[in-house]
């Protein structure tokens, strides 16, 4: 088995519902999110994928959230929580994967240096 990592950031504020009353009013994260792809096979140029494809790929979904109010968007049934902006990256990613047994195998949002949410689909 073979797994992939990919880091990238993004700047959005959002409010989140029934948590806490501080995290209740609007502020923003500098989020760092990890993404990890995984497969067993390897291409014929000895890769799982280009790291430059599987950035393409996610760039593209970032862009949909970067500097943007998240509750604004209606992608998170909700409150948009770093768990479901891990959901929704894996979620996005997944279709976008069309090499042969190549799978979204995590995606970890940290919303602070000491804290973050793993998805694990």
């Amino acid at each position: 088995m073979f797994e992939l990592k990919i880091l990238t950031h993004f700047a959005a504020a959002h409010q989140l519902r029934l948590v806490a009353k501080k995290c209740e009013n609007l502020h923003g994260h500098n989020w760092k999110v990890e993404v990890c792809v995984s497969g067993n096979r390897l291409n014929d140029a000895g890769v799982l994928i280009d790291f430059g494809e599987l950035k393409a790929h996610v760039n593209g979904i970032i862009n949909t959230l970067d500097h943007k109010f998240l509750n604004d968007l209606n992608l998170f049934d909700g409150n948009p929580s770093s768990e479901k902006i891990a959901v929704y990256i894996a979620e996005t990613l997944a279709p976008k994967l069309t090499h042969d047994g190549i799978r979204v195998s995590r995606v970890t949002t940290w919303e602070s240096e000491d804290a973050c949410a793993t998805y694990i689909p």
